[in-house]
Protein backbone atom coordinates (compact mmCIF):
# COMPACT_ATOMS: atom_id res chain seq x y z
CA UNK A 1 0.00 0.00 0.00
CA UNK A 2 1.07 3.36 -0.89
CA UNK A 3 1.83 5.99 1.87
CA UNK A 4 2.91 8.49 0.06
CA UNK A 5 1.36 11.67 -0.85
CA UNK A 6 2.36 13.14 -4.37
CA UNK A 7 -0.13 15.59 -4.25
CA UNK A 8 -3.47 17.18 -5.77
CA UNK A 9 -3.44 17.48 -9.61
CA UNK A 10 -6.02 19.37 -11.58
CA UNK A 11 -8.28 16.30 -11.99
CA UNK A 12 -8.27 16.16 -8.25
CA UNK A 13 -10.50 19.18 -7.77
CA UNK A 14 -14.32 19.38 -6.97
CA UNK A 15 -15.77 22.74 -6.89
CA UNK A 16 -17.48 23.61 -3.80
CA UNK A 17 -15.55 20.74 -1.64
CA UNK A 18 -13.91 21.89 1.57
CA UNK A 19 -9.58 20.93 1.88
CA UNK A 20 -8.53 21.05 5.85
CA UNK A 21 -4.97 21.38 5.96
CA UNK A 22 -2.40 19.45 8.37
CA UNK A 23 -0.58 20.61 10.49
CA UNK A 24 -1.19 23.34 13.23
CA UNK A 25 1.20 26.03 14.21
CA UNK A 26 2.35 27.48 17.20
CA UNK A 27 3.83 30.77 16.56
CA UNK A 28 6.00 32.50 18.93
CA UNK A 29 8.39 35.35 19.03
CA UNK A 30 10.77 33.21 16.96
CA UNK A 31 8.77 33.99 14.36
CA UNK A 32 9.37 37.76 14.19
CA UNK A 33 12.75 37.42 15.30
CA UNK A 34 13.46 35.78 11.71
CA UNK A 35 10.92 37.49 10.00
CA UNK A 36 12.89 40.51 10.75
CA UNK A 37 16.27 38.68 9.48
CA UNK A 38 14.54 37.78 6.08
CA UNK A 39 13.49 41.00 5.20
CA UNK A 40 14.39 44.56 6.36
CA UNK A 41 11.05 44.89 8.07
CA UNK A 42 10.79 47.91 10.37
CA UNK A 43 7.78 49.29 10.81
CA UNK A 44 7.47 50.14 14.49
CA UNK A 45 4.35 48.73 15.72
CA UNK A 46 5.52 44.66 15.01
CA UNK A 47 8.88 45.69 16.34
CA UNK A 48 8.09 46.89 20.00
CA UNK A 49 5.30 45.86 22.80
CA UNK A 50 6.10 49.40 24.09
CA UNK A 51 5.16 50.77 20.95
CA UNK A 52 2.20 48.66 20.61
CA UNK A 53 1.19 49.25 24.16
CA UNK A 54 1.00 52.64 23.63
CA UNK A 55 -1.19 52.11 19.94
CA UNK A 56 -3.87 50.59 22.21
CA UNK A 57 -3.08 47.06 21.81
CA UNK A 58 -2.28 44.40 24.44
CA UNK A 59 1.67 43.91 22.72
CA UNK A 60 3.32 44.08 19.57
CA UNK A 61 1.01 41.21 17.34
CA UNK A 62 2.76 38.95 14.86
CA UNK A 63 3.86 40.34 11.67
CA UNK A 64 0.35 41.01 9.21
CA UNK A 65 2.84 39.36 6.20
CA UNK A 66 4.17 36.43 8.74
CA UNK A 67 0.53 35.92 9.73
CA UNK A 68 -0.29 35.46 6.01
CA UNK A 69 3.04 33.31 5.16
CA UNK A 70 2.28 30.83 8.45
CA UNK A 71 -1.50 29.90 6.61
CA UNK A 72 -1.05 30.11 3.41
CA UNK A 73 1.92 27.47 3.73
CA UNK A 74 -0.38 24.91 5.26
CA UNK A 75 -1.91 24.93 2.01
CA UNK A 76 0.34 24.35 -0.10
CA UNK A 77 0.25 20.25 0.33
CA UNK A 78 -3.17 20.43 -0.71
CA UNK A 79 -3.57 23.48 -3.23
CA UNK A 80 -0.14 24.36 -4.99
CA UNK A 81 2.25 21.45 -4.48
CA UNK A 82 1.78 20.54 -8.45
CA UNK A 83 1.68 23.83 -9.26
CA UNK A 84 3.43 25.91 -12.43
CA UNK A 85 2.64 29.24 -11.04
CA UNK A 86 0.56 31.19 -7.71
CA UNK A 87 -1.12 33.32 -9.82
CA UNK A 88 -2.97 35.84 -7.83
CA UNK A 89 -5.01 37.26 -4.77
CA UNK A 90 -8.19 38.86 -4.50
CA UNK A 91 -10.96 39.61 -0.89
CA UNK A 92 -8.34 39.41 1.62
CA UNK A 93 -8.72 40.48 5.24
CA UNK A 94 -6.81 40.49 8.19
CA UNK A 95 -9.70 39.74 10.95
CA UNK A 96 -8.11 39.75 14.31
CA UNK A 97 -4.08 40.21 15.23
CA UNK A 98 -1.88 37.21 15.57
CA UNK A 99 0.01 36.93 19.14
CA UNK A 100 2.64 35.10 20.15
CA UNK A 101 1.52 31.74 21.50
CA UNK A 102 -1.54 31.49 18.93
CA UNK A 103 -2.03 28.43 17.37
CA UNK A 104 -2.76 28.76 13.43
CA UNK A 105 -4.44 26.30 11.16
CA UNK A 106 -6.04 26.34 7.70
CA UNK A 107 -8.94 25.25 5.56
CA UNK A 108 -9.75 25.95 1.82
CA UNK A 109 -12.76 25.91 -0.27
CA UNK A 110 -12.47 25.30 -3.41
CA UNK A 111 -14.49 28.22 -5.47
CA UNK A 112 -13.60 27.77 -9.02
CA UNK A 113 -12.19 25.21 -11.72
CA UNK A 114 -10.92 26.45 -15.55
CA UNK A 115 -8.74 23.74 -17.85
CA UNK A 116 -6.22 25.91 -19.96
CA UNK A 117 -6.42 25.70 -23.51
CA UNK A 118 -3.49 23.35 -23.55
CA UNK A 119 -5.08 20.39 -22.02
CA UNK A 120 -2.06 19.97 -19.93
CA UNK A 121 -2.72 22.50 -16.66
CA UNK A 122 -5.72 24.35 -15.21
CA UNK A 123 -6.35 26.92 -12.30
CA UNK A 124 -8.08 26.35 -9.01
CA UNK A 125 -9.75 29.46 -7.17
CA UNK A 126 -9.91 28.60 -3.63
CA UNK A 127 -10.77 30.54 -0.66
CA UNK A 128 -8.63 30.24 2.67
CA UNK A 129 -9.26 30.71 5.69
CA UNK A 130 -6.52 30.52 9.08
CA UNK A 131 -8.00 30.04 12.37
CA UNK A 132 -6.70 30.29 16.09
CA UNK A 133 -6.96 28.38 18.63
CA UNK A 134 -10.46 29.48 19.78
CA UNK A 135 -11.29 28.79 16.28
CA UNK A 136 -11.95 32.18 15.50
CA UNK A 137 -11.14 33.55 11.84
CA UNK A 138 -7.82 35.61 11.87
CA UNK A 139 -8.05 36.14 7.97
CA UNK A 140 -9.17 35.03 4.87
CA UNK A 141 -8.55 35.55 1.26
CA UNK A 142 -9.09 34.39 -2.11
CA UNK A 143 -6.23 32.88 -4.54
CA UNK A 144 -5.77 31.11 -7.88
CA UNK A 145 -2.70 28.57 -8.90
CA UNK A 146 -2.45 26.94 -12.29
CA UNK A 147 -1.98 23.05 -11.47
CA UNK A 148 -0.45 21.02 -13.60
CA UNK A 149 -2.69 17.72 -14.75
CA UNK A 150 -1.52 14.39 -13.55
CA UNK A 151 -3.14 12.58 -17.33
CA UNK A 152 -3.68 15.07 -20.28
CA UNK A 153 -6.22 12.70 -20.93
CA UNK A 154 -8.67 13.35 -18.37
CA UNK A 155 -11.74 15.03 -19.03
CA UNK A 156 -12.29 19.08 -17.44
CA UNK A 157 -14.26 19.77 -15.07
CA UNK A 158 -17.38 22.11 -15.72
CA UNK A 159 -15.64 25.52 -16.39
CA UNK A 160 -16.63 27.75 -12.94
CA UNK A 161 -14.64 31.09 -12.73
CA UNK A 162 -15.42 32.99 -9.60
CA UNK A 163 -16.61 36.31 -9.53
CA UNK A 164 -14.76 38.68 -7.15
CA UNK A 165 -15.11 42.38 -6.50
CA UNK A 166 -12.21 44.87 -7.70
CA UNK A 167 -11.36 46.02 -4.42
CA UNK A 168 -12.68 45.74 -0.61
CA UNK A 169 -14.89 49.00 0.41
CA UNK A 170 -13.38 50.78 3.79
CA UNK A 171 -16.19 49.37 4.96
CA UNK A 172 -15.41 45.94 4.83
CA UNK A 173 -11.80 46.14 6.55
CA UNK A 174 -11.63 45.13 10.12
CA UNK A 175 -10.13 47.57 12.85
CA UNK A 176 -8.46 45.36 15.60
CA UNK A 177 -10.01 46.25 18.95
CA UNK A 178 -8.38 48.92 20.87
CA UNK A 179 -6.34 50.49 18.09
CA UNK A 180 -5.60 54.32 19.40
CA UNK A 181 -3.30 56.26 16.89
CA UNK A 182 -4.44 59.53 18.92
CA UNK A 183 -1.21 59.54 20.77
CA UNK A 184 1.22 57.90 17.68
CA UNK A 185 5.33 58.64 18.30
CA UNK A 186 5.86 59.94 15.56
CA UNK A 187 9.74 60.53 15.85
CA UNK A 188 10.08 56.85 17.00
CA UNK A 189 7.71 55.05 14.27
CA UNK A 190 9.95 56.90 11.75
CA UNK A 191 8.58 59.44 9.83
CA UNK A 192 6.40 62.12 10.67
CA UNK A 193 4.57 61.60 7.56
CA UNK A 194 0.03 60.86 8.12
CA UNK A 195 -2.83 60.20 6.52
CA UNK A 196 -3.64 64.03 5.59
CA UNK A 197 -0.29 64.38 3.92
CA UNK A 198 -0.85 61.49 1.53
CA UNK A 199 -2.84 62.13 -2.05
CA UNK A 200 -5.03 59.83 -4.37
CA UNK A 201 -2.69 59.27 -7.34
CA UNK A 202 0.75 60.29 -5.80
CA UNK A 203 3.64 57.99 -6.20
CA UNK A 204 6.67 57.20 -4.32
CA UNK A 205 9.95 55.70 -5.02
CA UNK A 206 11.12 53.75 -2.36
CA UNK A 207 14.29 54.11 -3.54
CA UNK A 208 15.95 51.00 -1.62
CA UNK A 209 16.95 47.94 -3.24
CA UNK A 210 17.83 44.40 -1.62
CA UNK A 211 19.40 41.64 -3.87
CA UNK A 212 17.77 38.06 -3.24
CA UNK A 213 19.39 34.92 -2.51
CA UNK A 214 18.85 31.58 -2.56
CA UNK A 215 19.69 30.92 1.10
CA UNK A 216 17.49 33.35 2.64
CA UNK A 217 14.59 32.00 -0.12
CA UNK A 218 15.18 28.46 1.09
CA UNK A 219 15.10 29.92 4.90
CA UNK A 220 11.98 31.69 3.92
CA UNK A 221 10.59 28.86 2.17
CA UNK A 222 10.94 26.06 5.36
CA UNK A 223 10.29 28.77 7.77
CA UNK A 224 6.09 28.85 6.12
CA UNK A 225 6.50 25.22 5.30
CA UNK A 226 5.91 26.18 1.64
CA UNK A 227 6.96 22.58 -0.06
CA UNK A 228 5.74 24.15 -3.73
CA UNK A 229 8.28 21.69 -6.07
CA UNK A 230 9.16 24.47 -7.57
CA UNK A 231 10.85 26.33 -4.88
CA UNK A 232 12.09 23.44 -2.95
CA UNK A 233 13.54 21.11 -6.41
CA UNK A 234 15.27 22.69 -9.40
CA UNK A 235 14.50 19.84 -11.53
CA UNK A 236 10.83 20.79 -11.33
CA UNK A 237 11.83 23.82 -13.73
CA UNK A 238 12.93 23.17 -17.65
CA UNK A 239 15.62 25.38 -16.96
CA UNK A 240 16.65 24.20 -13.69
CA UNK A 241 16.89 27.42 -11.74
CA UNK A 242 15.21 27.67 -8.59
CA UNK A 243 11.35 30.01 -8.81
CA UNK A 244 11.77 32.63 -5.59
CA UNK A 245 8.49 31.89 -3.45
CA UNK A 246 5.96 34.96 -4.43
CA UNK A 247 5.58 35.69 -0.74
CA UNK A 248 9.13 36.23 -0.30
CA UNK A 249 8.28 38.98 -2.49
CA UNK A 250 5.77 40.62 -1.25
CA UNK A 251 7.32 40.64 2.28
CA UNK A 252 10.43 42.24 0.81
CA UNK A 253 8.44 44.99 -1.34
CA UNK A 254 6.41 45.67 1.75
CA UNK A 255 9.79 46.23 3.86
CA UNK A 256 11.34 48.32 1.28
CA UNK A 257 8.14 50.30 1.39
CA UNK A 258 8.85 51.57 4.58
CA UNK A 259 11.13 54.59 3.05
CA UNK A 260 8.12 56.40 2.55
CA UNK A 261 5.74 54.77 3.93
CA UNK A 262 6.63 54.46 7.94
CA UNK A 263 3.18 54.49 9.21
CA UNK A 264 1.53 52.41 7.38
CA UNK A 265 1.72 50.11 9.60
CA UNK A 266 -1.01 47.35 9.60
CA UNK A 267 -2.44 45.46 6.26
CA UNK A 268 -5.98 45.16 6.90
CA UNK A 269 -7.21 43.77 3.44
CA UNK A 270 -5.67 42.59 0.46
CA UNK A 271 -7.90 43.65 -2.70
CA UNK A 272 -6.23 42.29 -5.62
CA UNK A 273 -2.38 40.83 -6.58
CA UNK A 274 -0.54 39.29 -9.50
CA UNK A 275 3.07 37.66 -9.43
CA UNK A 276 3.80 39.51 -13.24
CA UNK A 277 7.17 37.69 -13.43
CA UNK A 278 9.04 35.07 -12.04
CA UNK A 279 12.09 36.32 -9.52
CA UNK A 280 14.68 34.15 -9.89
CA UNK A 281 17.66 33.87 -7.20
CA UNK A 282 20.12 37.20 -7.75
CA UNK A 283 17.60 39.93 -9.15
CA UNK A 284 17.54 42.91 -6.88
CA UNK A 285 14.32 43.55 -6.22
CA UNK A 286 13.16 47.37 -5.64
CA UNK A 287 10.36 48.86 -4.93
CA UNK A 288 7.35 51.84 -5.63
CA UNK A 289 3.48 52.37 -4.64
CA UNK A 290 0.91 54.45 -5.58
CA UNK A 291 -2.01 55.97 -3.68
CA UNK A 292 -5.32 54.60 -5.05
CA UNK A 293 -7.88 55.94 -2.34
CA UNK A 294 -7.95 56.55 1.23
CA UNK A 295 -10.77 56.33 4.09
CA UNK A 296 -11.75 57.64 7.66
CA UNK A 297 -12.28 54.70 9.93
CA UNK A 298 -14.08 55.01 13.76
CA UNK A 299 -11.02 54.09 15.39
CA UNK A 300 -9.54 57.04 17.26
CA UNK A 301 -6.85 58.51 15.07
CA UNK A 302 -6.34 56.20 12.63
CA UNK A 303 -6.80 56.33 8.44
CA UNK A 304 -7.00 53.70 5.85
CA UNK A 305 -4.48 54.12 2.48
CA UNK A 306 -6.06 52.23 -0.19
CA UNK A 307 -1.99 51.40 -1.36
CA UNK A 308 -0.38 49.73 -5.14
CA UNK A 309 2.67 48.14 -3.94
CA UNK A 310 4.92 47.32 -7.62
CA UNK A 311 7.90 45.06 -7.03
CA UNK A 312 10.46 45.28 -10.22
CA UNK A 313 13.86 44.01 -10.95
CA UNK A 314 14.97 46.96 -12.50
CA UNK A 315 13.49 49.73 -15.54
CA UNK A 316 12.16 53.01 -14.25
CA UNK A 317 10.16 53.29 -11.17
CA UNK A 318 6.16 53.68 -11.69
CA UNK A 319 6.70 52.00 -15.51
CA UNK A 320 4.13 49.28 -15.08
CA UNK A 321 2.85 48.06 -18.64
CA UNK A 322 3.87 47.95 -22.36
CA UNK A 323 2.80 49.54 -25.01
CA UNK A 324 0.26 46.56 -25.46
CA UNK A 325 -1.43 46.41 -22.18
CA UNK A 326 0.60 43.94 -20.83
CA UNK A 327 2.96 44.08 -17.31
CA UNK A 328 6.66 45.21 -18.73
CA UNK A 329 9.30 41.86 -18.27
CA UNK A 330 10.93 43.42 -14.97
CA UNK A 331 7.70 43.60 -12.61
CA UNK A 332 7.89 41.26 -10.62
CA UNK A 333 4.81 42.06 -8.39
CA UNK A 334 1.50 44.05 -8.46
CA UNK A 335 -0.07 44.33 -5.11
CA UNK A 336 -3.21 46.27 -4.45
CA UNK A 337 -4.04 46.33 -0.36
CA UNK A 338 -5.36 48.66 2.92
CA UNK A 339 -2.90 49.86 5.50
CA UNK A 340 -3.87 51.95 8.15
CA UNK A 341 -2.02 54.95 9.15
CA UNK A 342 -2.79 57.51 11.78
CA UNK A 343 -4.55 60.75 11.35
Amino acid sequence: MDKTNAGRFFEDYRLGETLIHAVPRTVGAGERALYHALYPARHALYSSDQFGRACGLKASPIDDLAAFHVVFGKTVPDVSLNAVANLGYAQGRWLKPVWPGDTLRAQSEVIGLKQNSNGKTGVVWVRTTGLNQNDEEVLDYVRWVMVRKRDANAPAPETTVPELPDALSAKDLVVPEGLDFSRYDFPLAGEPHRWGDYETGERIDHVDGVTVEEAEHMIATRLWQNTAKVHFDTSARPDGSRLIYGGHVISMARALSFNGLANAQMIVGLNGGAHANPCLAGDTIRAWSEVLDKAETDAPGVGALRLRLVATKGGAPFDLRGDDGKYRPEVLLDLDYWALIPC
